[in-house]
């Protein structure tokens, strides 16, 4: 008996590429239930739950740019030579540089509801982009192990002043126990928080961003009160001037201070993903990044000009600062002050990233919950009190090597999304093994090459003081010395312009599609 049921609809043609919508929804059962690449935390978020407001984003990066070593970054340039207008003006223009990227690669997170191990699963393909997504999650889990004892350390500053003799506690591992408890205690409250998913990060960022900022405004005040003024470090001249002396320093130091944020830059579309549209996300984080770090800048050279005004010193560390009072309400608004920014700042940028690129790895054994417990033992595991040891480590060389590396990866990812797919993808297929994603057995090589040639030019030319740092004073590749200063610059001009001429535009032919495009 022949059937009567109409024949099914031809799949759509590989060569040609479906115009796709302003925000794509993943029709239902269009992603294989059964892949070992699909998990609930990875599928793109529904749209009645894309609902981040431009408010939400402005908060989150007002919350995340308000911490302990943000307010350090204008002191380590003073401390390098510049005046504090010189340091200003350098986090500000690497904030307004990193916007670039950062605004690139988040626009696919409102458009197609992805993380950003799934975008990376367009260039590097299905199986490699855990490549870029490991690499972001050792730097994040390196990043909230620092980050969580610089708080807890914070802590125990605090609460040793209220309470007196936490100091001189019995030492285990060479530190009091009661900086260990202060240190484990914080480290839990921060995957209490995120344990209990998105939605509970989103709302702790609101009421975070206000307190914090209010925070610091009293923290100026009450300097300026006893100093009776702001002191002599406004009027001290910069010891570089803006001569050549100026410019050695200051092309590192600013690579140095868009690294900071270079992390961000990539796995941003783990937070547009919520978007309520393009204009939230563009909008929010024009607000919130580079305005909120030079506030942030100008308020950390002011408080400290006030310091050395009131203590004959400058102070740089606002713990160390409020520590200097004696004042028991002071004290405790300065801990929950110091409680909410390290942890606005740790549990967004460094736990949501390595939770979905740790749940990219293993979609079947690893969910979102179970990638940040993982990013929270691991940050215990790298002995972070060794990290912040040494500053020339810390600082330079760290900052160094994620700026150069990350900076790469942020060229593929670009390349791949604007220039060659011109913002248009085959939502299903980035979770389908044989789709157009899948390449070689899962990997792209165009973009590991792309990847490897730009992260040698990037990190290749490396070095060290003699004695202060783990490279040679030459440089590990002695040719490469001179774009070591520009690592991040180099990495991602490099790594973009690699991948187009290894990859070629692609042609888009407009058609129709039930939101998705093909490659």
């Amino acid at each position: 008996m022949t059937s009567t049921a109409p024949p099914p609809p031809p799949p759509p043609s590989r060569d040609r590429i479906p115009e796709a919508p302003d925000r794509v929804e993943l029709p239902t059962g269009a992603a294989p239930d059964d892949s070992r690449f699909v998990n609930e935390d990875l599928l793109p978020v529904p749209l009645e739950r894309r609902n981040w407001t431009t408010y939400n984003f402005a908060a989150l990066w007002v919350g995340m740019a308000h911490n302990i070593p943000s307010w350090l970054l204008a002191s380590g340039l003073v401390a390098l030579g510049m005046d504090w207008k010189q340091a200003v003006f350098t986090i500000a223009l690497a904030n307004l540089i990193v916007l670039g990227p950062m605004l690139l690669t988040g626009h696919a997170g409102p458009k197609y509801g992805i993380p950003f191990p799934v975008l990376a699963r367009a260039s590097f393909g299905l199986r490699g982009a855990n490549l870029p997504a490991l690499i972001r999650a050792a730097v994040a889990c390196a990043w909230f192990g620092i980050q969580t004892w610089i708080g807890g350390v914070g802590i125990f500053t605090l609460l040793g002043k209220i309470f007196g003799g936490w100091a001189e506690a019995d030492e285990i591992g060479g530190q009091p126990w009661t900086l260990w408890l202060c240190f484990v205690l914080f480290w839990a409250l921060e995957l209490a928080i995120i344990y209990r998913g998105m939605d509970t990060l989103r709302r702790f960022e609101n009421w975070a961003a206000p307190f914090v900022i209010v925070g610091a405004l009293v923290l100026l005040v009450w300097v300026a009160v006893k100093a009776g003024g702001f002191g002599p470090l406004l009027d001290q001249p910069s010891k570089l001037g803006w001569g050549k002396e100026f410019w050695p320093v200051f092309f590192p130091s600013l690579m140095g201070m868009i690294a900071f944020w270079a992390t961000l830059s990539l796995n941003i579309p783990d937070f547009t993903r919520f978007g309520a549209g393009q204009r939230a996300q563009i909008r929010g984080q024009s607000l919130g990044l580079p305005t909120t770090m030079t506030l942030f800048a100008l308020l950390s050279v002011l408080v400290t000009s006030g310091s050395q005004a009131v203590y004959g010193e400058a102070i740089w560390d606002p713990v160390q600062l409020v520590a200097r009072t004696d004042n028991v309400f002071g004290l405790l608004y300065a801990l929950v002050t110091v409680l909410v920014a390290t942890i606005s700042v740790n549990v967004a940028a460094n736990v949501v990233s390595p939770a979905y690129d740790l749940a990219n790895l293993a979609p079947k054994l690893i969910n979102f919950r179970t990638g940040a417990l993982i990013t929270g033992v691991v940050g215990v595991v790298i002995m972070p009190w060794k990290l912040t040891e040494t500053p020339e480590l810390y600082i330079f060389t760290w900052l160094g090597l994620v700026g150069g590396l990350l900076g790469t990866v942020a060229g593929i990812l670009i390349a791949d999304y604007w220039i060659v797919r011109r913002t248009v993808l085959d939502l299903a297929d980035l979770y389908r093994p044989g789709g157009r994603y899948w390449y070689t057995n899962g990997w792209n090589w165009r973009a590991v090459a792309a990847f490897a040639v730009g992260g040698v030019l990037a990190i290749g030319g490396s070095h060290s003081e003699p004695g202060k740092g783990p490279f040679p004073a030459d440089g590990l590749i002695p040719f490469l010395k001179p774009l070591a200063d520009y690592g991040w610059a180099v990495g991602l001009a490099s790594s973009l312009v690699l991948y187009v001429l290894l990859t070629g535009r692609e042609s888009v032919t407009p058609g129709s599609s039930s939101g998705s495009a093909a490659r």
